[in-house]
């Protein structure tokens, strides 16, 4: 199980990344693009996933991950349960829904790519 915590951790490391509580929700974002968000209740992590691998990863672990409500379905976005998220996942997730929204510039020098 991961928590909002260890999310704020890693998140708050990667380049230009600022937290928001939104409407009570956690939100990270780069500029106005936010890219991991969790509930309320923060059992269920949002994060940014490409929109045409998205039906893979729900496919591969549906008791992990699940698709967003119908109104965020034209987002690159996937929801997790966070009880079901380890560390390194989470980390990995987290890793990769900021590089899709910095320029590629900015992750290759965080990355060492």
């Amino acid at each position: 199980m991961i928590t909002v915590e260890q999310v704020r951790a890693l998140a708050l490391t990667l380049p230009r990344t600022s937290e928001h509580l939104i409407r009570d929700r956690v939100k990270f974002r780069v500029g106005a693009i936010v890219y991991v968000a969790f509930s309320r209740d923060e059992t269920v992590m949002g994060f940014a996933f490409p929109k045409e691998e998205r039906a893979a990863l729900v496919a591969s672990e549906p008791a992990k991950f699940h698709l967003p409500g119908e109104s965020d379905m034209r987002f690159n976005w996937v929801h997790a349960w966070t009880s079901a998220l380890d560390e390194p996942e989470m980390r990995e997730l987290v890793v990769e829904a900021w590089r899709m929204v910095v320029p590629k510039k900015v992750a290759a020098a965080r990355l060492g790519l």
